[in-house]
Parts: C-alpha cells; structure tokens; sequence
C-alpha cells in the first residue's frame, strides 16, 4: 500500500499529493516572495531559487532548500512574534507609547502596526538596537524610522502634542505593572518551572524587555529545562 492510496474511499486524487502524505508542511511560493525580503541574510538569489523551483520541492521539508526557506520565514515569524508578546511599554500623559525592541529582521512594521491595533488613539515610538534607529506609526497608521535615540524623539512628539487627562490616570511604567502582576498572582506553591520555561524560553532573556525583569529573577532562582532531563 502507497502513500497514494485511497483510503475509506477518499478521493485522494483531488488532494495536494504533499498533503496526502504529509509533507506539506512549508509555504507557498506566494507566501516565501512577501516575507523572505525581511531576513537578515536575504540576497536576490532567493527569489530566483523560489521562483525557479516547483511548488512541490518548495513545500517539501525533505529538500535542503525548503528546509532552508521555511526556517529564514519562521525566524522572521518568532522575531516579530517575541517583539509583540516581551516589550515592555511605557506612556506618557501626551499620549506617546515608547519602548526598545531587539530586531535583526525587517519586521518594525508588523510591531508597531501590533501596538497601533491595541492603542489607536497613541502614536507608537520603538528603539530597535540593532539598528540603533527608532520607528514611529501615528494614529493614522502612517509608518516611519528616524535616525534619533528614543527619548529625543519621543520629546520632540510630546512637545506638540496636548496633555490627554484619560493617560495622565496610567502614569506608571511597564515594569511596574509586571512587578505588581507576580507579586499578587504569584503562589508558590504552584509554580511550574517546566512550563515557565516553555513560555519563555532562554532567548527570549536577551530581549531588552526581560532584561533586568522581574521574570529574570524568577528564572534565575530556579532549574533550567535540561535539570530535568
């Protein structure tokens, strides 16, 4: 019996014959063009080699340049993905929403545009040390990165902009919230180390929001992951 054949009378000949016997597990062509230009180590030749090759080699993980591809696209996904759920954020009573991200791939976009969907009304300042520039999205959605420290930018915003009494109520930093977060939701007696270091894995620790955080702390007092095994 193949990997082709037709069971409990499905008709496997109108399927994907990658998802028949699953190897379809990478991305499409369509998908590898929009979002490999966002990697670190993009060349031109990429498109070439993705353009080039069929689909069924570019969605098979048994191909080295699928595996490849696939792993530059999830790169670029878990970057964008740890910025959005590890910044720490603080606001002003302008209604400026400030914080330091950590990105190597070409993913600002989707972060601020991340923040812009939660805080519409604020316009978003983050400082990417890697490239020690600072992108900005206003509450039009309009994107741009300037070449200034955080704290310059974000003064030079505020200065034009009213005090908004409804942000002048939150006037606490992002450490602050997290700090009072574990001290009252935290019971010991419950704590599950294997599952905090699922949820935050040792990468993550490098990120400018973990840093110096109150989940440092926690995670230096205990076992690594490997303790276990």
């Amino acid at each position: 019996m193949t990997a082709y054949t037709n069971i409990n009378n499905e008709n496997s000949d109108d399927k994907d014959p990658l998802e028949v016997i699953g190897r379809c597990k990478g991305y499409s062509r369509e998908e590898l063009i929009k979002n490999i230009t966002r990697h670190e180590n993009y060349s031109p030749d990429l498109i070439k080699h993705i353009k080039r090759l069929p689909d069924v080699v570019l969605r098979n993980l048994g191909t080295p340049m699928a595996k490849k591809l696939i792993r530059m696209v999830r790169e670029i996904f878990r970057e964008s993905y740890r910025a959005k759920q590890f910044t720490r954020t603080n606001i002003n009573d302008r209604g400026v929403l400030y914080g330091v991200v950590l990105l190597k791939h070409k993913v600002m976009d989707l972060v601020l545009n991340y923040f812009h969907e939660r805080w519409p009304k604020c316009i978003i300042c983050l400082y990417n040390e890697h490239t020690q520039k600072t992108g900005i999205i206003n509450e039009q959605g309009t994107l741009r990165e300037v070449d200034l420290p955080l704290q310059v930018v974000v003064e030079k915003i505020s200065k034009n902009r009213p005090i908004i009494p409804y942000f002048e109520d939150i006037q606490f930093s992002g450490k602050e919230i997290f700090e009072t977060l574990y001290q009252t939701q935290n019971i010991a007696q419950r704590q599950n180390q294997r599952y905090f270091k699922q949820m935050i894995p040792d990468k993550c620790f490098e990120l400018p929001g973990l840093r110096d955080g109150i989940e440092r702390r926690c995670n230096d007092q205990n076992k690594k992951i490997d303790d276990y095994f």
